[in-house]
Order: structure tokens, then C-alpha cells, then sequence
């Protein structure tokens, strides 16, 4: 890999060397370094989008009523700090199923048990090594999802692109972490992604709506629009669903609500809802959908803790 300096990097954009530095200092540019005082860009970094433009999309169906979600959480933070030995054995427990139910949305065949013998460290015969490996690698994506909350870090392409790293590791090493470089289709889906080419356009886009539009909506739309436009791109040759629902619990967590196991029986309805906000923009059913998976997460915490 090539790296070229803020002015080289200034001449091939065509921007001036400071705008081109504040990118860098802002976390703008995918993979920017420091070397003492120069800042090291990637010879083949996309020209961060211009994030002081306006983007206007016309949303819907994002008005919804949280009282419920909000009083059961509110309920839940009275009994922080949280028990210990309770928050283990609810951690353990969600480990489990969200590496199961997301695996197995996307067609992985282990059951719920033997994902549980599997994150011990235990061998199922007759099971693919790729099985294997998703399961393992989807743990450590939530531990990495973990991290980031604890050390309070912000959502930025380059996590973005290692939450991926993590999930397609040691499966398809040329394309973990690295935008798609060709046209895909979604089976069984109306909305077609957009071209290859536009991807690291989209994807900046995607995070100005996310660093300063989104904000004004509550935590779970946030969430909502976090998985669903970033599935709407389908930025990367596979690996695309699980990394969205990680993402839409990192937001969900990040802003204390207890995360959520998107569930395999529930499948079919969340694809329908996906598409639906793909094709015309409302995302009503999507957020009443992850709705009821927040609140039924949010019981859980209450029943264990109380």
C-alpha cells in the first residue's frame, strides 16, 4: 500500500492542504495516520463526502410512540449499578442467542446448543468449518461492540469496516472490511443496491446523516435508520446483515438500552419491513417491529433483576 501526504492528497482532490488535514483530524479519512507531525493517507482513499452539504431524504413513518420502551428502561436504571452475577448470566445468555439468531438468519445451521457448545470451544461433527467460524467470529465482533461502549468511541467507518474484518475473519479475508467492487442483488428483495462505484460516496453520506441529522430522533429511529440505510447500500460482498444488526445494537446499547436478538422465526417479516423502508422510504413497520424486540429485551432485564 501506497501512502501519499495531505498535499499530494490535496492535489489529487483538488481541495486545499488544510481542508484535506482537518478531514484527517476530524477521523474522516478511511485508515489516515500520523507520523509526528504528517498525517499518511492510503493512495486509493476515498475523497470524504462533504458533510457541511444538506441531505434532504424524505423519511417516513418515524413518528412513534416510545413511553413504553422509555418507563421500562427508566425502570431498569434504578436498579443500576446492576448486579453482577445477574448481568453474567444475561450476558451469557445474549451471547448466545444473538450469535445464534443472526447466524441462523443468514442461513447458518448450527442450533441454539450447539452455538452454546461451540463458544466453549467444543467441536460439532458434521458441522462446516464456515459454521464454525461465523459463530466464533460473531462473538468476538460483540466483544469488540462491547469494548467500544465501554471506551465511549463513536460509530466511524474505519469500526465500521473492523466490526466486518471481524465477522467474515479467516471465511473470505479478501473482502473483510473492504466496500464491495461489484454489483450485488438481494434475494428476495424488491430494491436493488447501488452500483459498486458509488459505495464510498453513499457510505460518507450515510455517516453526515448519522453524525448530525439523526441525532434530533429518538435512540431507537436512530438505530432503525443506522441498520436499515446502511443495509440499503450493502456496502460489502457478504456479511452485510449481521454487521447491521450488531450496528443497530451498538446504538441501541451505547445509549442504555439493553440490546436486542433480532429472532430467525421473525425472518421473513423482517426482510418484508427492510424492504418495504428500502422501496418507499417509511420505515414504520421496521421501528414497530425492532420496537417490540426492545421491549421484550427491556422485560427480560426486569424479570431477571427484580
Amino acid at each position: 500500500m501506497k501512502y501519499l501526504t495531505t498535499g499530494d492528497i490535496a492535489r489529487k482532490w483538488r481541495v486545499n492542504d488544510r481542508r484535506v488535514r482537518v478531514l484527517c483530524e476530524e477521523g474522516r479519512v478511511d485508515g489516515a495516520f500520523k507520523v509526528g507531525n504528517t498525517w499518511m493517507i492510503a493512495e486509493d482513499a476515498s475523497k470524504p463526502y462533504d458533510a457541511r452539504k444538506a441531505i434532504n431524504k424524505a423519511y417516513a413513518g418515524l413518528n412513534f410512540d416510545f413511553t413504553e420502551i422509555d418507563t421500562l428502561k427508566r425502570e431498569i436504571d434504578t436498579y443500576r449499578p446492576l448486579a453482577k452475577n445477574s448481568v453474567k448470566s444475561l450476558h451469557e445468555k445474549l451471547v448466545v442467542e444473538w450469535t445464534y439468531h443472526s447466524n441462523a438468519i443468514e442461513g447458518n445451521t448450527l442450533t441454539l446448543s450447539e452455538t452454546k457448545v461451540v463458544l466453549e470451544g467444543i467441536t460439532i461433527g458434521g458441522k462446516s468449518v464456515i459454521e464454525h467460524l461465523e459463530t466464533i467470529n460473531h462473538k468476538e465482533a460483540i466483544e469488540y461492540l462491547e469494548m467500544l461502549i465501554h471506551e465511549k468511541k463513536d460509530l466511524t467507518e474505519w469500526i465500521l469496516k473492523t466490526i466486518h474484518q471481524l465477522i467474515l475473519k479467516e471465511i473470505d479475508d479478501d473482502h473483510a472490511g473492504k466496500y464491495r467492487s461489484e454489483n450485488v442483488a438481494i434475494s428476495g428483495a424488491t430494491h436493488i443496491p447501488p452500483n459498486h462505484m458509488l459505495v464510498p460516496e453513499y457510505m460518507q453520506k450515510l455517516f453526515a446523516e448519522y453524525e448530525q441529522q439523526w441525532n434530533a430522533y429518538h435512540p431507537v429511529v436512530k438505530a432503525c435508520l443506522l441498520h436499515g440505510e446502511f443495509v440499503k447500500i450493502h456496502p460489502f460482498i457478504d456479511g452485510n446483515g449481521r454487521t447491521a444488526r450488531l450496528l443497530l445494537n451498538f446504538e441501541l446499547m451505547k445509549n442504555g438500552y439493553p440490546p436486542i436478538v433480532i429472532t430467525k422465526e421473525k425472518r421473513a417479516e423482517y426482510y418484508a419491513a427492510l424492504d418495504i423502508a428500502h422501496t418507499t422510504m417509511d420505515y414504520s413497520k421496521f421501528i414497530q417491529l425492532i420496537a417490540d424486540f426492545v421491549v421484550a429485551s427491556e422485560s427480560l432485564w426486569l424479570r431477571i433483576m427484580s
